[in-house]
C-alpha cells in the first residue's frame, strides 16, 4: 500500500493541468464535464488516500489495534499519518464550513425571492442582475431577475437572457460548481479548475440560449449589455452556487457567440494526446486508491487470522 495510497495525492499535479488543456479544445458542455469529472474523480481518490493513511497510523496505536484483535500492526510511517489526519480534518472542516455557506446563501437568495413554485421570479430592484437559483428541497429551481435588468435589455435580449439561465436550472449547473469548490477544498492542485469550470458552464448556457432563440448576435447582445448593466450596480449577495448570464469573461464569451457556431470535427493529435494521457492519469489515479484500499483490508484481514491463531 505504502506506493499505491501517494498515487493519487500525486497524480492530481499532472492530471489537472492536462484537463484543462484539454477542455480548451471541447465543445463547451464536454468541457465542463471533463473538468467536473476529473475534479470529482482526483477529490475523491484524495480523500480516499488520506483516510487510508489515518487508518494506518491509528491502527499503530496500541489500544486500537486491540479493539481490532490485531496481534501485529500495518506498516507505515507515524509522520506522515498524522500530517493525513491533519489534513483529512482540515479539508473535512472546510468542506462541511463551504457546504454551511452555500446553503445559507441559497437559503437567503429563496427568502429574499419570495414563495417558490414559479419558474420565474421579478425582483422590485433598480440594480440589475439575474440568475438562476438552484432549488432547494422544499422548492423547485427559478430564475431570478430584477426590474433593473428587464429595463436594461430589449424584448429579444429578455428571452436569450431567460433561456441561458434556465440552460443553468435544466442542466443543474450548480451542482458542477459545488463538485469544484469541495475538490479545491481537498487537493490543492484541483483550486485552478474551478473558474475555467464557470466559464464553460456560462458558454454551455450561451449556447443553448442561442439555440433556443435562433440568434446568436442578440445572444450575444444580451450577454454584453446584461453585464454592463449589472456593472453599473451590481448586488452583491448573489449566492455562488447560482450561475448569472453576466459573470465570467464576458468579452471572450460575447466573441465566441459572435462567431459561426463550431462544427463536430474529428480530434487533432494534440487534443487525442491529452485526452489520453488525461484518461490514464484518472484511471490510475482510482486503481491505485482501490488497490492501496484492498491492500491495506487484507493486511488487517492477516493480521487478525494470526492473532486468533496464536490464541
Amino acid at each position: 500500500m505504502n506506493l499505491a495510497v501517494w498515487a493519487p495525492l500525486l497524480l492530481p499535479f499532472l492530471a489537472a493541468p492536462l484537463a484543462l488543456r484539454l477542455a480548451e479544445t471541447l465543445a463547451p458542455r464536454t468541457a465542463a464535464l471533463v473538468l467536473a469529472g476529473t475534479a470529482a474523480t482526483l477529490g475523491v481518490a484524495t480523500a480516499v488516500s488520506l483516510a487510508l493513511l489515518t487508518l494506518t497510523g491509528l491502527l499503530r496505536l496500541p489500544f486500537v489495534a486491540a479493539l481490532g484483535h490485531l496481534h501485529w500492526l500495518p506498516a507505515g510511517s507515524p509522520y506522515a499519518a498524522a500530517a493525513a489526519a491533519l489534513a483529512l480534518l482540515t479539508a473535512a472542516a472546510l468542506t462541511a464550513r463551504a457546504a454551511h455557506h452555500q446553503l445559507t446563501d441559497l437559503r437567503r437568495a429563496d427568502a429574499a425571492a419570495g414563495p417558490g413554485g414559479r419558474a420565474l421570479t421579478v425582483l422590485e430592484d433598480e440594480r440589475a442582475d439575474a440568475f438562476a437559483l438552484p432549488g432547494l428541497p422544499w422548492h423547485p429551481g427559478r430564475v431570478v431577475v430584477t426590474t433593473g435588468m428587464l429595463r436594461a435589455l430589449d424584448g429579444p435580449e429578455r428571452a436569450a437572457l431567460l433561456a441561458h439561465e434556465r440552460a443553468h436550472l435544466a442542466a443543474r449547473h450548480h451542482l458542477f460548481l459545488a463538485v469544484a469548490e469541495y475538490a479545491a477544498v481537498l487537493h490543492p492542485a484541483l483550486r485552478g479548475l474551478r473558474t475555467p469550470l464557470g466559464y464553460h458552464l456560462e458558454r454551455w448556457a450561451d449556447e443553448t440560449a442561442a439555440r433556443t432563440t435562433g440568434d446568436r448576435a442578440t445572444t450575444a447582445r444580451a450577454v454584453g449589455r446584461a453585464a454592463l448593466a449589472a456593472a453599473r450596480a451590481p448586488r452583491p449577495d448573489r449566492p455562488r452556487l447560482a450561475p448569472a448570464v453576466h459573470t465570467g469573461p464576458v468579452p471572450r464569451r460575447v466573441a465566441a457567440l459572435l462567431a459561426p457556431a463550431a462544427r463536430a470535427t474529428r480530434p487533432g493529435p494534440a487534443r487525442l494526446a491529452a485526452a489520453l494521457a488525461l484518461a490514464a492519469c484518472l484511471a490510475l489515479t482510482a486503481t491505485t486508491a482501490l488497490d492501496a484500499t484492498t491492500d491495506l483490508h487484507r493486511t488487517v484481514e492477516t493480521a487478525q487470522q494470526e492473532t486468533t491463531q496464536q490464541r
